[in-house]
Order: structure tokens, then C-alpha cells, then sequence
């Protein structure tokens, strides 16, 4: 008995209600499909079916293995269409979602090669900061910058990024230089606002992760107006390195508190679900993972 062909028979009875249904869907016997599920049913030891002679009724044991048969019918599905799907060329239309500076910093510049790579994908690209539904407003794909994922989400990793305090030399000269993240609070500081991303400034301090709560002389939704307040001798910011690595190669900001870094933020690619994941999604995450991975 091939216990595929026979987990599939037996979806079949149940959906159609019928041996007999059945057996002229497939071309045979209908002693052929009675047979196959009493196979089945004798390696299971146990009844899936009871039969009369006016229709058929799944037991427990039944209803129970149907749907375990169903998700087993479909992950072979799946994995055949993986493999087969991998000799063509990737095609289609996707989606994309890109936190705006980490999207026009390091992914936009890499996207030119892929398209020259896979000729017969198109993307759409969305920028935006928001934590968006990529369900409801049909995202293929979407670039989360995070501590931490939300619970439920399906996501790859492809890589980090430093979190770092900076202010301008002249900033510096003019106010001294904290020596530990609880001297902010005598210091001029700059911040996301509330509707970005609500969160206090986190250092290592002693080991541990610790939140230090300060007034923000400047809040913005958007960290390159942060980092460019701070360059012109505003006060200190917290900002990732995507965002500050520049200001850093010129001198315009120089790095504070580097002893209390808190540890660096995940960048993930997050998808829809768990579901199917089409061809052209698994070669562009595979494409950001390996250009991200070399920077």
C-alpha cells in the first residue's frame, strides 16, 4: 500500500461523501478505492468510516486523521513545486516593504543588480516607519528593523545593526563629554517622538539592559533629522549606524558612551505567514541576505 496514494483516496471519499464518486473521478473500480482505505484502516487499527447504505460518516479517529492527511497532501505539494519551481526562472510582481533611511541607504542601491539578475521580476517598493499589516495591505515582503519580533511573526534574519550615541565635537567642547548614560539628563538631547517610536534611550549598564528616561529638546519621526541636528551642534542622539556612519566618515559626529552600546537591533525580512513562500520572495531574500552579509 503507498500510504500517499492511499491518504489521498481517503480525502477524496471524505470530501465527495462516495466510493463511488470517487472511483469514476480516478477511472477504477470502485472496489479499488473500498479496498484502499480498508488497508488503510487495518496498518491505522482503527475505523475512519462508518458506512451505510445511505452515505458515509467520518469517526473521531477520521476526522482527526483528515486533517493531518490534508496538511501532509499539502506540504508534498509544496515540496514538489519548490523543486520543480527552482529550474525556472523566477517571475512575477512583489511587493516590497522598507523602513525609509535603512531602505534608501542599503537596500534601494542593491535592488539595480537584482533586477539585472532575475530580468522577469518587478518590484514596487513602499516606504514607510510604520508597523504595517502586510496582509491586509498586500506586502510580499517587508524589511523589519527591531529588538525583537512580534510573537506570530514569520521572518529570516539577515543581519544587524549597531545602535550608537553621538554628538558633534563642537557640542562636545562646548558641554563636556557624559561619562555614563545617567549624566544625560544634564545634557541636551535629541529623540524619536512619540508617534515614531515611543521608546527611552537603552545602554548596557552593568551588565544589564537599562533604560535611561531624559527630556528631548528635539523629537522627530525620522533619525537622519536627529543626526543632522546633532551634527550642527544641537545636542546627543541615539541613532543606528546606517543612519550615522556618514556623519561618522566625515568627523561632523563623533561617538559617545561607547562603553554602555546597548546591543544592536535585528534586521529581518518578514513575511506574510508560513504559508507557500513563491519562488521570486525566496531568491530576493537569499539576494539581501548575501549582499547584506558582505557589508
Amino acid at each position: 500500500m503507498n500510504r500517499l496514494d492511499a491518504m489521498n483516496l481517503f480525502v477524496r471519499v471524505a470530501d465527495l461523501g462516495s466510493f463511488a464518486a470517487v472511483a469514476n473521478q480516478f477511472g477504477v473500480a470502485r472496489s479499488v478505492v473500498t479496498r484502499q482505505i480498508a488497508a488503510l484502516e487495518e496498518h491505522l487499527g482503527v475505523k475512519l468510516m462508518v458506512r451505510t447504505t445511505r452515505k458515509l460518516t467520518l469517526t473521531s479517529a477520521g476526522t482527526s486523521y483528515l486533517d493531518k492527511c490534508r496538511t501532509i497532501l499539502d506540504l508534498v505539494e509544496v515540496a514538489e513545486a519548490d523543486v520543480m519551481e527552482a529550474r525556472l526562472t523566477p517571475r512575477g510582481n512583489l511587493r516590497i516593504g522598507l523602513p525609509l533611511s535603512y531602505g534608501l541607504k542599503r537596500i534601494a542601491p542593491l535592488l539595480p543588480a537584482f533586477l539585472k539578475t532575475y530580468p522577469e521580476i518587478s518590484l514596487a517598493l513602499d516606504f514607510t516607519d510604520r508597523h504595517i499589516n502586510l496582509i491586509d495591505e498586500g506586502i510580499d515582503l517587508s524589511i523589519r528593523i527591531t529588538p525583537r519580533l512580534d510573537a506570530g511573526d514569520v521572518a529570516r534574519k539577515l543581519g544587524e545593526s549597531r545602535l550608537i550615541a553621538v554628538a558633534s565635537p563642537d557640542y562636545l567642547a562646548q558641554h563636556g563629554r557624559p561619562a555614563h548614560p545617567s549624566e544625560l539628563s544634564a545634557h541636551i538631547c535629541l529623540g524619536y517622538s512619540a508617534k515614531a517610536n515611543n521608546r527611552p534611550l537603552a545602554f548596557m549598564i552593568d551588565g544589564t539592559m537599562q533604560n535611561v528616561h531624559v527630556p528631548f529638546r528635539l523629537q522627530a519621526n525620522n533619525g537622519d533629522a536627529l543626526t543632522e541636528a546633532a551634527a550642527q551642534g544641537l545636542g546627543i542622539t541615539v541613532q543606528p549606524d546606517f543612519i550615522v556612519d556618514d556623519y561618522l566618515a566625515r568627523g561632523v559626529v563623533v561617538p559617545v558612551l561607547e562603553a554602555f552600546e546597548a546591543p544592536p537591533l535585528g534586521i529581518h525580512a518578514v513575511l506574510p505567514s508560513n504559508r507557500y513562500l513563491p519562488h521570486r520572495v525566496r531568491v530576493l531574500i537569499d539576494f539581501l541576505a548575501a549582499e547584506l552579509g558582505r557589508s
